[in-house]
Order: C-alpha cells, then sequence, then structure tokens
C-alpha cells in the first residue's frame, strides 16, 4: 500500500487524509500543534484507520518515506523538510491540487486575486446554482477542495494522463459518477504555489496589491505566481479597473475577457464586459453587437469595490452560458459575504459592520472608503508589510476616532501620529473596542462603527473568521443590553415626585 503524509490538521488537511484514504493509501497527518480539539480529532480519524502525530514536525529519515506529501493552504512551499522532501524526489503537493486531480474531468472557475477574491467566488457560485446548476464555493470559502472530491462517488476507473509532470506514463484515475456540476475556488497565492497542474475552464484575478511578502518575498515573484494559474486557465477573466493589471493589458493578456465599472471607453479590449446606464453590458468579440445583462442597481453591496466583484461574475457566469434571468435572480437576492462589510445590526442610528476580512492596508482602505462617515475605526492585529499610505488618507477624511487592538497597536499610532491624526486609542483587545466603540459612536454623533483590522489575524485568533464572529457576538450582546436597559427604564414606575 503506498503511504502519503498529509502536514497541517485544520480543514484541508483532514479533508485531503481522508480522501487519500478513500483511494488506498496509507495515510498519516501531521501537525505541529497541539490542543484539546486536536487531541479529539486525532481519536477520530484514528477510528477512521488514519494516523495523527501531533506537537512534532515531519523528519524524512530512514527508508520508510512516504510517496507522497500532501500540505495544507497555511503551510509555508519553502520549510526544510519540504525542500529535502523534493529534493529526495518525494512528490509534494497542495490540497488543492490533490482535488484537481479527483476532479479534473469536472469544469473549473479559478478565482484568485489579492483582494475580492471571496465576495466574487460567493457571487459566482450563487449565479450558478440559480441556473439550478450544483456548484459549490471550495478552497478559500465554504468547503475544503477535497471536501467537494470526497462528495463526489467514483464508478468505472479511467486511465487518463497524470499532468503533474511531463512525460509521465498515464495513470488509473476514477471516472467520476453522480457528481456536482461545476467547481466554483478561492484559491489564494498559496493554492496556487503548490498546484502544479490545476487547469481551470474559467479564470478570474480580481485584483493585484503588495500582500503576502513575508512568504513570497518579492512582488514578482507573488504575481507570477498569480499569473500561472491565469495562464492555465482556459479562458480568462480580469479585473480592468485595477491599476496593477491594466498597466499589463494586453501586452500580458491578449486573450483575457476585461471589465470595468468606468464604461465601454475603458474597456481594455474589444471585448469585456462594462457598466453603462446603470446596466453590466456583454460585448463577446470585436464585432458583436453590446447586450445588457442585468442592472447594477440591484446589487445590495455597496462600493464600487463590489461594482467590479460583480462585473468578474457576470462575465464568468455568461462565460459559463447561463442566461441572464438566472443571473438576475442571484444578484437581486445575494445578501453578501460574512466578515466583507456585514452588515450586524442598527441601534440609534448607529450601523455595525464587520470588515474582518480586510486584512490588509488595500483592502481596510476599501472597507473604510465603502461606509458613510463619520466613522468609529476598529484596526489593528498582526500587521502585515505594504503602503499604507491610501489607507492613512481614508482614516484622516473619514475616521472620527480610530480605536487600535492587537500586536500592531504601537505601530498604528505612531503612523498615526506621523500623520497628524491624534484622535486614537489603544485599547488592546476586541472585547474593549466594542463598547468603547459604541459610546464614542454616541459621542461623536458617528453613522457607523467599523471593524476594518488593515492586519492579519494570528496575534489573537485563530483566522479573520473567529475575529469577525467575536466582533458580531459582542456588537449584538452590547446592543441586546442597550435595548434591555432601554426597555428596564420605559417599564419603570414614575418617582413620586412626579406623580400625578
Amino acid at each position: 500500500m503506498p503511504r502519503a503524509t498529509v502536514i497541517g490538521l485544520g480543514k484541508s488537511g483532514v479533508a485531503a487524509a481522508r480522501l487519500l484514504k478513500r483511494e488506498g493509501w496509507e495515510v498519516e497527518l501531521s501537525d505541529g500543534n497541539t490542543s484539546e480539539t486536536l487531541l479529539q480529532q486525532q481519536q477520530q480519524l484514528a477510528a477512521e484507520q488514519i494516523t495523527v502525530k501531533l506537537g512534532q514536525s515531519l523528519e524524512l529519515n530512514g527508508a520508510n518515506l512516504p510517496q507522497l506529501i500532501v500540505v495544507s493552504p497555511g503551510v509555508p512551499w519553502d520549510i526544510p523538510v519540504l525542500i529535502k522532501a523534493r529534493q529526495l524526489g518525494i512528490e509534494t503537493i497542495g490540497e488543492m491540487e490533490l482535488a484537481w486531480r479527483n476532479l479534473r474531468s469536472l469544469p473549473w472557475v479559478g478565482i484568485t486575486g489579492t483582494n475580492g477574491k471571496t465576495t466574487t467566488t460567493a457571487l459566482i457560485a450563487a449565479i450558478f446554482q440559480a441556473a439550478e446548476l450544483d456548484a459549490p464555493a471550495c478552497g478559500n470559502i465554504g468547503y475544503a477542495a477535497c471536501e467537494v472530491a470526497l462528495s463526489c462517488r467514483t464508478g468505472t476507473e479511467t486511465p487518463i494522463q497524470n499532468q503533474s509532470c511531463a512525460g509521465s506514463a498515464p495513470k488509473v484515475r476514477p471516472k467520476i459518477q453522480n457528481c456536482i456540476d461545476w467547481v466554483i475556488a478561492e484559491i489564494s497565492s498559496y493554492q496556487v504555489e503548490s498546484s502544479s497542474s490545476l487547469a481551470p475552464r474559467i479564470g478570474v484575478w480580481t485584483t493585484f496589491t503588495p500582500d503576502h511578502l513575508s512568504r513570497h518575498q518579492t512582488l514578482e515573484n507573488y504575481y507570477n505566481i498569480k499569473a500561472k494559474l491565469l495562464r492555465q486557465s482556459e479562458l480568462q477573466v480580469f479585473n480592468g479597473d485595477d491599476a496593477y493589471l491594466s498597466k499589463l493589458g494586453l501586452s500580458a493578456w491578449p486573450n483575457a475577457y476585461w471589465t470595468s465599472v468606468k464604461g465601454k471607453n475603458f474597456l481594455i479590449s474589444e471585448k469585456g464586459f462594462y457598466i453603462e446606464d446603470d446596466w453590466v453590458v456583454e460585448k463577446l468579440s470585436a464585432t458583436s453587437a453590446p447586450e445588457p445583462i442585468v442592472k447594477v442597481s440591484t446589487l445590495r453591496m455597496v462600493g464600487e469595490h463590489n461594482q467590479q466583484n460583480l462585473l468578474m461574475a457576470v462575465a464568468t457566469a455568461r462565460l459559463a452560458g447561463i442566461n441572464r434571468d438566472a443571473i438576475a435572480r442571484a444578484i437581486v437576492e445575494f445578501p453578501g459575504v460574512a466578515h466583507r462589510l456585514e452588515h450586524i445590526c442598527t441601534w440609534e442610528g448607529i450601523d455595525f459592520i464587520n470588515d474582518s476580512k480586510a486584512t490588509n492596508y488595500d483592502a481596510a482602505e476599501v472597507g473604510l472608503a465603502s461606509v458613510k462617515s463619520p466613522v468609529i475605526l476598529i484596526a489593528g492585529g498582526e500587521a502585515k508589510a505594504g503602503d499604507d499610505t491610501g489607507w492613512l488618507a481614508q482614516i484622516q477624511t473619514k475616521a472620527a476616532v480610530v480605536l487600535l487592538i492587537g500586536s500592531a497597536a504601537p505601530t498604528f499610532a505612531q503612523r498615526l501620529q506621523q500623520v497628524g491624526y491624534y484622535s486614537y486609542h489603544i485599547v488592546e483587545t476586541m472585547e474593549r473596542a466594542v463598547p468603547r466603540a459604541a459610546e464614542l459612536a454616541k459621542e461623536y454623533e458617528a453613522r457607523v462603527v467599523l471593524l476594518s483590522p488593515a492586519c492579519a489575524s494570528f496575534d489573537q485568533y485563530p483566522n479573520f473568521e473567529v475575529r469577525g464572529d467575536r466582533f458580531r457576538q459582542l456588537c449584538l450582546d452590547w446592543a441586546q443590553a442597550e435595548k434591555l436597559q432601554y426597555n428596564s427604564i420605559l417599564s419603570s414606575p414614575l418617582p413620586n415626585s412626579f406623580s400625578v
């Protein structure tokens, strides 16, 4: 029985281990961490005959080496043990690549980019599902890609070429039966980096700004990783309003479908999708007539960036052959995405908005630009490298007060002082930030309390979702307490001095 090792006991790693076990591999799963939750998972997987090693790193010593290593998305691609594995000739792939090898007979949409991936992915999935297609969102959103592969039953085995390495002999791969129609995958740079043969039917590139440079080192390397996914895609959709991508334009991507919220005159190519007179307009070739597809005003989400996301989602749907009625139904009903400008509640005219997914300066700048002012902003966490100039300018324009949390708080305070902004408080934790933000919103007559951290979450939370969930719960708890207090005052008897 061939041996495989999976690194990382997260959702993706567990799904990869189960998929490999189903395919007949002897599977070992390793994770350098240990906790009560991980110990419970260890016991559960042991019952499935999957060995789990906690609190220790993978070692490649001795003769009994695995034939395959599968890496979870959060594991850096260049750690010493993976470099050694490749030197030893051990095939090393990411979880996304493993899912692709099991689902490659199905059409994929692959969405990548620095910002906008999640909203675009969710909207694409909603449109496909409105067209009565079974098209789950997976990858960085929804299911792990290998969970989708596990949901498909296999039937007669069919030999197909293993595209992971040139010149390899045909291998037997399962023929998929009773499965889904499309795979809609949000794919991060980490997942592209560890996928050798992933080739979507439609590739979508939302935005490109500096991010994850601590892992990818240079902007050029980060760009080339993203570009690999689009080069391997049969059809390509680009955000033509993105400064970096539009600068490259047709010289780098001559066959792509470009989009623009600014209108036909700003369309980079002779084919693409643009906004005109509140309509998304389709132009599929140089000679085809423009065709209105859906009204922009039916989209509930605010901000120009969401109109860009809408254009890319509609472009993808049309290239997949989905009709206008299904697109219109999906867009009218689409509520938005959790943790990305998610409206939590309104109390006494103050909107509480969760933008926890804004994990870099560019995303946080967009978040601030999209809401009403004045704003009480909660920011901070684990700082990332990047240009904070635009973000700081938005703070100066729209924020009445900034509350700083997490390890980045002292650095952010210094940066705010450097640009002449002194209306900030270091509160350290979300538990202190939410009630303080609510008080300040009343004091400054602010219309919005906005969590838009401009930071990763790992100093205080496992991920941005947990951070956003905590913010949501604190906001709802505060609003409920305020409501109870208000009702208590109303129901209390008047003091004797006020009796009539």
